[in-house]
């Protein structure tokens, strides 16, 4: 008679299963960001060389988490599956203890180990300090002994040998397929501050302070004084051609209506080469026009197959008169060397940004480069991937 799983260890078994399918999940339906946390991982520790198999070992570790999660819960190869899962979360739990310590040093004793401060264990989904991922992993190592030592309890799934190792290619195939669609065009779920709804003019653009301006003015006949908003003095030459005969320019009086506001979250700018910053005047509540802004983070990485999409757009923005343009990380230098080569029918404006610290807001924004976001009244109400560049008419 085949031995029956006890019910607490089932319940230990099932969930187990589930954290690791979820981590692995949240990884997979962006490939991109777990791309660029195995990077940050490989510059913190000096690797930085390993940068063009960031997406390789990204994939990679997403795909093992899901698959062993979903082994796990399946019941599939279980004795090899749990000295799996012993190992992957031993080597987890001493990185995470040197990250935490490593951390805790920097933070307060003024040490400088590059340490990643969001471990990305669950992608974008969670964010969680290293001291956090630290004491995660000592919940998790726990429940990791126990199955480990009760292995040989729990019977694996009804099925052949062989046909364990089909389910878990075809765990593997669908895990490799949620990843290449998510790369190909846009991550299943948008984790980023620049998701479909969100308010980016709050977000990301300072609102300059808005001044009321009263123009004062003495009529030459009676003396007496005349006030004039801005407006009012823009059509006064209009209502009355013989204004600065009849009018004596005497004073002017300036007014905060409202103050400058800060931004939520600083460090999104769209500077021109004179060092003009267009961020306001493309990204407002007050906009009614649409904004189509191209997000290409890095110029040496752009993906040049997308440019006739993006200039079939600008043509398209032209015919409507709505406003298009590009914001990206690379150098002013960098800028002038694409557009040479790369003649664009709009501008491409410089974000500053420490390459080492950020804030990586282009790069962030939208998991494609080039990629679309369309602004309007400073809400996203639409971004592709520049695979998915609608055909606009």
């Amino acid at each position: 008679m085949k031995q029956k799983e006890a019910v607490w260890l089932k319940i230990i078994r099932i969930l187990l299963g589930l954290v690791f399918i979820f981590s692995g999940l949240m990884k997979a339906v962006d490939p991109i960001a777990s791309a660029i946390k195995v990077d940050e991982y490989f510059i913190s520790f000096g690797m930085g060389f390993m940068h063009p198999f960031s997406m390789f070992f990204g994939g990679c570790l997403s795909t093992a988490e899901m698959v062993l999660g979903l082994m796990m819960f399946s019941r599939i190869r279980v004795n090899l599956t749990s000295i799996f899962y012993m190992l992957f979360m031993t080597f987890f739990l001493f990185l995470t203890a040197w990250l935490a310590l490593a951390e805790h040093l920097e933070v307060n004793y003024g040490y400088d180990f590059g340490v990643v401060k969001d471990c990305g264990c669950f992608g974008q989904a969670v964010k969680m300090s290293n001291l956090q991922t630290f004491l995660k992993n000592v919940g998790l190592i726990i429940p990791t002994l126990i199955v480990f030592f009760k292995r040989k309890t729990i019977p694996d799934i009804r099925l052949t040998i062989l046909g364990q190792w089909l389910l878990v290619a075809i765990y593997v195939i669908a895990v490799f397929f949620i990843q290449f669609i998510c790369y190909r065009h846009l991550p299943w779920i948008d984790f980023s501050d620049w998701k479909k709804g969100d308010n980016v003019a709050d977000t990301f653009v300072d609102q300059p302070a808005q001044k009321s301006i009263v123009y004062v003015y003495k009529n030459v006949a009676d003396g007496t004084l005349s006030y004039f908003n801005e407006e009012e003095m823009m059509s006064m030459y209009d209502k009355d051609p013989n204004f600065a005969e009849n009018f004596e320019y005497v004073d002017r009086k300036d007014s905060i209506i409202r103050d400058l506001v800060r931004c939520k979250i600083p460090g999104f700018t769209m500077t021109d080469t004179n060092g003009g910053e267009h961020a306001f005047g493309l990204i407002n509540v007050n906009k009614e026009t649409p904004t189509y802004l191209v997000f290409m983070h890095d110029l040496a990485e752009t993906n040049v197959k997308g440019l006739p999409a993006l200039e079939q757009l600008a043509e398209y923005c032209a015919a409507q008169g709505y406003d298009i343009a590009a914001v990206t990380n690379s150098s002013e230098d960098e800028i002038a060397i694409f557009t040479e080569e790369h003649p664009l029918p709009f501008p491409i404006y410089h974000n500053t940004i420490d390459p080492v610290k950020g804030p990586f807001m282009t790069r962030d924004a939208v998991r494609a480069n080039p990629g679309v976001i369309v602004i309007v009244k400073g809400i996203v109400k639409d971004k592709w991937n520049w695979r998915d560049i609608p055909e606009m008419k």
